[in-house]
């Protein structure tokens, strides 16, 4: 769809485009956001990168200094777009995936590579981490559920936090792009040291586990202006020195619900990639003892709203047994594992894609057919068949999710959206529909993106309006799909 922003939209010309930094831990890219009230949003892919753990020094880690040069690649090559066509960039927005930091010394020193939430580093951090802060009183406070990567128990394990603050991944960017340091909001809502109902730092969980107070720098919400681009960035993007980055719903997951596409409000949503966040949108936290136990979390999302979710397992499943299969020689299509996984009768072997032995990368078909054999089952050494597998087994913790969520809430759903990569697993989302009961809506796929943008456009005054607003726009140039309840398979 078109909706360029040179066009006038009531006699008022809009500012330029929006770029959009959409990075999650497997790929990244650098789009381009063109918004206008009467049309809607189209989005333009300039750069995309591959992102991945490295090993160093016996951990896992993110190649930061690799990933910021592709960032920058990126926004040179969307200001030379820009440039060529007579538009103007007006700005930057950032999301990456949460949890994970970088600590940076008081000259603006990035001191260490920032480790990988996927390494092994902070388990024996939780148990010290809980012998000061019982995990009930960890939850009635923050609201968020327990992961062993969590931010608190990563901090834990650092052996030394004198003299640093610790960025959340897209707050790192932002800071070597304009040199403002900021945490923001969604992001810094799973770090586990967030009071999830002031939206305010719990300091006396700092205290008790001897962090310093000013280890994270000060909060900033989405649609705030961190700050203009530093000179040197400006000599090599080429981007006008004015330009500001604009947070926005930093933790990619609170971008991707701020695009999805619901009408009304009793929708459920799964945004579906490396992990699949399964939930509802919620005016408030849930903060009791039922959903502590059944691990809920209340993550803030864009507008105050909570994002009330559970983290299920993902495409990582998919994509790594993909890798596996490929250094061994079997290259099959995508598409064709999947048409050969549909013709698999149901009631095959099921695992639970939420096990932390899946976390890790390496031999997943391996794994995955070893944790059928603790269950009773036996998996056929086939990829069909281990695809099957693993969609059938995210479908079905979909479906118990979304139970969970409605028991723990008291609010009914009537319809669950999909965005993400996983909009695209035209399987998965029959299987969705089948397992939870309810149809699905698949789509947009770049969700992440949207919301990033609309957020951005909405600072700069493009669009107003709430979330309603900015969920008409995003579905309003949207290819959605529908899946009803028991479709069959075959017509896949």
């Amino acid at each position: 769809m078109s909706g360029v922003l040179g066009d006038v939209d009531g006699g008022r010309p809009a500012p330029g485009v929006f770029a959009a930094v959409d990075i999650g831990a497997s790929s990244g890219r650098v789009m381009l956001g063109r918004v206008s009230p009467s049309t809607g949003v189209s989005l333009e892919t300039i750069h995309r990168f591959p992102n991945g753990v490295i090993e160093l020094d016996g951990g896992l880690h993110w190649d930061f200094d690799v990933l910021f040069a592709e960032v920058l690649e990126g926004l040179a090559a969307a200001a030379s777009v820009a440039a060529a066509r007579g538009e103007r960039i007006a700005s930057i927005g950032i999301d990456t995936w949460a949890v994970d930091y970088g600590l940076v010394d008081s000259a603006g020193t990035l001191v260490s590579v920032p480790f990988s939430y996927r390494d092994e580093r902070c388990h024996s951090a939780v148990s010290r981490v809980h012998a000061l802060i019982p995990p009930e009183k960890l939850y009635a406070t923050t609201g968020l559920q327990f992961l062993q990567f969590n931010t608190v128990y990563q901090l834990a394990a650092e052996r030394s936090l004198e003299g640093v603050q610790a960025l959340l991944i897209p707050d790192l960017i932002a800071f070597m792009l304009t040199g403002e340091r900021r945490t923001e909001a969604t992001n810094a809502s799973t770090t586990g040291l967030l009071d999830a109902v002031a939206g305010e730092w719990a300091t006396a969980f700092l205290d008790t586990l001897g962090l310093p107070r000013d280890i994270f720098p000060p909060l900033i919400q989405p649609g705030e202006t961190v700050g203009a681009l530093l000179p040197v960035i400006v000599e090599r993007t080429g981007l006008p020195a004015d330009t500001e980055v604009v947070a926005v719903g930093s933790h990619d997951t609170a971008s991707a619900v701020a695009a999805v596409p619901a009408s009304a409000e009793d929708f459920a949503y799964i945004s579906s990639g490396t992990w699949s966040l399964v939930g509802v949108e919620l005016p408030e936290p849930v903060l009791s003892e039922a959903s502590r136990t059944a691990n809920f979390t209340n993550e803030r999302g864009v507008d105050g709203t909570i994002r009330y979710l559970r983290n299920v397992g993902g495409l990582w499943l998919l994509s790594e047994c993909q890798r596996s299969w490929a250094a061994q020689g079997f290259t099959q299509s995508l598409p064709a594992l999947l048409d050969a996984a549909a013709a698999l009768p149901a009631g095959g072997p099921q695992i639970d894609a939420d096990d932390p032995v899946f976390t890790a990368p390496g031999n997943m078909p391996e794994r995955i057919r070893a944790a059928a054999q603790r269950n009773g089952d036996v998996l056929a050494d086939r990829p069909a068949a281990v695809v099957r597998c693993i969609l059938d087994s995210l479908a079905s913790a979909y479906a118990r999710t979304l139970d969970d969520a409605e028991r723990l809430t008291g609010r009914s759903t009537s319809v669950v959206h999909i965005v993400g990569g996983g909009s695209q697993n035209k399987l998965l989302c029959q299987l969705t529909a089948n397992a939870t009961g309810k149809p699905v809506v698949a789509g947009p796929v770049e969700a992440t993106a949207l919301g990033n943008v609309l957020v951005q456009a909405r600072a700069a005054g493009v669009v107003d309006g709430g979330l309603a607003e900015l969920r008409a726009l995003a579905s309003a140039g949207t290819e959605l799909v529908r899946y009803g309840l028991g479709e069959a398979l075959a017509t896949l």
